[in-house]
């Protein structure tokens, strides 16, 4: 289990092996998530809105305007 302090400012080191084990890097963003029963989850945001553009392929074929779906 790795451990780190929290500094008088906030800040903490995330210990070498969880960086190693989760590819963060410098500049990598993290997102916090306090759970009801005191846990911390974070979670490593790995991919912004931009990473996604051209992910999806439109459909081949035949076009149907919106009107003729409604028919």
């Amino acid at each position: 289990m790795a451990e780190s302090t929290i500094t008088t400012t906030g800040r903490t080191t995330i210990p070498a092996d969880i960086r190693r084990a989760t590819d963060i890097t410098p500049g990598t963003r993290l997102v916090w998530h306090a759970l009801n029963d005191g846990r911390l989850f974070v979670r490593v945001k790995s991919k912004s809105v931009l990473d996604l553009k051209g992910m999806l392929k439109p459909p081949q074929g035949k076009h149907v305007a919106i009107r003729d779906l409604k028919a």
